[in-house]
């Protein structure tokens, strides 16, 4: 289980428990954005060779 600690102000803290769904949202927007990089880089590597060929 993640647990953060928030400061809300200049010596206070709490302690604030994610439990499931915020382990899972984190989870779940990790794998979206690797998914977005890993689609614009396969865009990226393809742009290039196509660069490449009309170079050629």
């Amino acid at each position: 289980m993640i647990v953060a600690e928030v400061r809300t102000g200049v010596e206070m803290s709490k302690n604030v428990e994610m439990g499931a769904a915020g382990s899972a949202t984190v989870a779940l927007l990790t794998i979206a954005v690797a998914f977005l990089l890993r689609s614009f880089y396969r865009r990226f590597t393809r742009m290039e060779k196509r660069k490449d060929d009309e170079t050629q």
